[in-house]
């Protein structure tokens, strides 16, 4: 590498920095690290402690299912208007949830330090209460599989492959359960799930309903989630076990996977855009 970096090194470098902030999320997510607890996964409940918990947690499997059946029967048709206005509204109630703060503490320690520029980084609401938020990242000018993955296939071919392919084994990816529930199409609860996420981010897909959102995502799961992706070291075994109580922890580890590729996604796309901007 000389004095000067080229597109093609400096766009390695932006997959890996995005790639290790995304997974570092997933390894939090699922417990496979927590600082000061043991892993949240390490003893999954019984199926029978979950039934016996109460209805509560059954009417949460019911409930997913029943917003999946009666989206599926609506089929209503939406205006752009209308679509616009949902999505504004959701972006504001994303930043209305908030993450969790009962997590430990990170101590960064002197050896890390020494790296950092600015020890205090750290994520802040896409739009916040009060202030202007910035111009929404419309999909439909940029989208990761018209432009972001076109400018990868022409400067690391070889990368913009391998990232199409895991964003779709994610997107795609299911055993068709929900709970105890077999021949479920998740398809909806899926979409829901990613689109949420780069909704965090103020992406917008103009062609997506973000009214479904609320139909299918519970406050304690949107709770984990922006946890997850913007705070993952304030994952607690609490947090993880509040939302989708019936759920098998499989399924958790699922969510967890649409998680790291949203955030992958989303971040990939506002780094090759500018990218871009500075080509043309």
């Amino acid at each position: 590498m000389g004095q000067f970096w080229s597109l093609a090194e400096l766009i390695h470098a932006l997959v890996l920095l995005t790639h290790f902030h995304a997974l570092s999320s997933f390894i939090l997510g699922c417990g496979i690290y927590l600082p000061e607890e043991k892993n949240i996964n390490a003893r999954p409940p019984s199926p029978d402690i979950l039934i016996n918990e109460g209805t509560s947690t059954v009417q949460e499997a019911e409930r997913v299912l029943a917003q999946i059946k009666k989206l599926d029967e609506e089929g209503e048709e939406t205006s752009q208007e209308e679509m616009e206005t949902r999505f504004e509204r959701e972006k504001r109630e994303c930043a209305m949830v908030m993450s969790s703060e009962d997590g430990p503490q990170i101590v960064c320690f002197p050896a890390i330090l020494c790296f950092l520029e600015d020890p205090d980084f750290a994520y802040i609401d896409f739009t916040r209460r009060g202030e202007q938020a910035p111009p929404t990242f419309r999909a439909h000018d940029y989208s990761w599989e018209d432009h972001g993955y076109s400018l990868l296939q022409r400067l690391n071919p070889e990368v913009g492959q391998l990232l199409d392919e895991k964003f779709q084994v994610a997107y795609n990816l299911t055993y068709h359960t929900c709970a105890t529930h077999n021949d479920v199409d998740t398809s909806k609860l899926r979409r829901a799930i990613w689109n949420y996420i780069q909704c965090i981010y103020g992406i917008r897909y103009d062609d997506y309903d973000y009214g479904e959102v609320n139909q299918l995502l519970e406050r304690s799961l949107k709770v984990y989630m922006k946890t997850v992706t913007c705070h993952p070291e304030r994952v607690t075994r609490q947090l993880y076990n509040d939302f989708w109580r019936q759920f098998k922890p499989s399924e958790k580890v699922h969510l967890n996977l649409l998680l790291l590729e949203a955030r992958l996604q989303a971040a990939l796309l506002y780094s090759l855009r500018a990218i871009t901007r500075y080509m043309t």
